[in-house]
């Protein structure tokens, strides 16, 4: 059985070495154009130019995202970003729409292309459409089931891969292609400006939405503790499910999240990597600490996404508004004294003395410890740490490797 990659999401050069120190095999980002998280911070051309060489020379590919469904008018932007871009050695491009993958393999011959999940693959046949036209892989449509994957990975050629989206947001809408944020606030999802107004609180009193024709199909909209969540949809997590997935021939196993924080990226990528780990260990065996690191991130509900239910019965709707907050992202380690036994680390949240902790490192679960021993860059004794960014130490009862993250327990 193949390993699957382990796909990382990179919303800046911050959270791409985040994803790298914690076990991607391949991260997916995008330019300042054309991606469709035009919210995050994105990658300029010398930045995607140093992201590509970063990743490189630690064995991680990069994937850039060009999924918007541009317009008439904006291909020849298109064109020339291709053309600005063109000595990057990316190792594939992530593409939504036809127009702009016949426009890259008429600029960028050589480049491999992988087929977004705006495109709604949900098929075989759909799948061999786009390996005809050159795809090397297709990222499938986020509303399909477990079963359905199988059965569209028996009938594809073995070199054609399939990504699905193992981790994250889900969207009310298809596949993500959504007209709401457009309607409401004039900006287009298709074209990476998501507002996310379904992840909005709106107050309403309890009101019956009845169609004209069918007044038995009664819609309530309930005001519950003072808001109504009508439209979110739970995140997916399918961290217990790992064998599973692996055996329906998935090639790369996605997390969403080019919006969330580098601890956000950490966290998820690692937790997958040790799953995935102990699954070609030969040894399999849940462990029920993954789960719990899963839920110190940002999060709304979890629930499995469509893969062990027809998308048609059930919408995964969230059953409370915003997101359960993550643990306190409190530090990252920059070095350690080994004749001190203290970490050195960069703040990023305040702590204070005698606080308890968890230290993140890579390939492990969080483990415990106690502020004590807290002192300034030159040694000093201090009782908390409140300057953004400030150095300090700290005693630690195990060892501290740079990019090791200090959160609240």
């Amino acid at each position: 059985m193949r390993r699957p990659e382990l796909l990382s999401p990179a919303g800046n050069m911050e959270k791409m070495k985040s994803a790298i120190l914690f076990g991607a095999d391949a991260v997916y980002l995008s330019g300042k154009l054309f991606g469709m998280r035009s919210a995050a911070d994105n990658f300029s051309v010398p930045e995607l130019k140093e992201a590509v060489e970063y990743a490189h020379e630690r064995g991680v590919k990069v994937y850039l995202t060009l999924n918007t469904m541009p317009r008439e008018y904006e291909y020849g932007a298109l064109r020339e970003y291709l053309d600005e871009i063109s000595d990057i050695p990316l190792d594939a491009m992530i593409i939504g729409d036809i127009g702009v993958l016949m426009l890259v393999k008429r600029v960028l011959p050589d480049m491999e292309l992988h087929i977004s999940t705006q495109a709604n693959s949900v098929s075989a046949e759909d799948c061999l459409a786009w390996h005809q036209l050159g795809a090397k892989r297709v990222v499938l449509a986020r509303e399909l089931t477990l079963e359905e994957i199988k059965a569209i990975r028996q009938r594809v050629p073995e070199e054609l891969e399939l990504e699905c989206f193992i981790h994250g947001s889900m969207c009310i809408s298809y596949s993500g292609r959504c007209l709401l944020s457009g309607h409401i606030l004039g900006r287009d999802a298709n074209r990476g400006g998501c507002a996310q107004p379904c992840r909005w609180n709106y107050r309403v009193k309890r009101i019956e939405v009845v169609e004209e024709k069918r007044p038995d199909a009664i819609i309530p909209i309930e005001e519950i503790d003072g808001e109504s969540f009508i439209m979110s949809s739970k995140d997916t997590c399918t961290i217990e499910h790992i064998p599973e997935l692996v055996e329906a021939g998935i090639n790369s196993f996605k997390i969403e999240g080019r919006m969330k924080s580098a601890y956000y990226t950490a966290v998820v990528t690692n937790t997958y990597k040790m799953a995935l780990d102990s699954y070609f260990s030969g040894n399999y065996s849940y462990d029920e600490r993954w789960y719990r690191e899963l839920l110190s991130v940002s999060h709304r509900d979890y629930a499995t996404g469509y893969y062990f239910k027809d998308s048609h019965l059930d919408a995964n709707t969230a059953e409370c508004t915003g997101y359960i907050k993550d643990k306190a992202f409190l530090a990252v380690a920059v070095g350690y004294d080994e004749e001190t036994g203290e970490g050195i680390f960069t703040q990023r949240n305040k702590l204070k003395l005698y606080d308890e902790l968890e230290l993140l490192t890579p390939g492990m679960c969080g483990r415990g410890l106690v502020c004590e021993g807290l002192c300034d860059e030159l040694g000093n004794p201090i009782e908390a740490t409140p300057h953004p960014y400030m150095t300090f130490r700290m005693k630690t009862p195990f060892e501290v490797k740079v990019g090791d993250i200090l959160r609240a327990k």
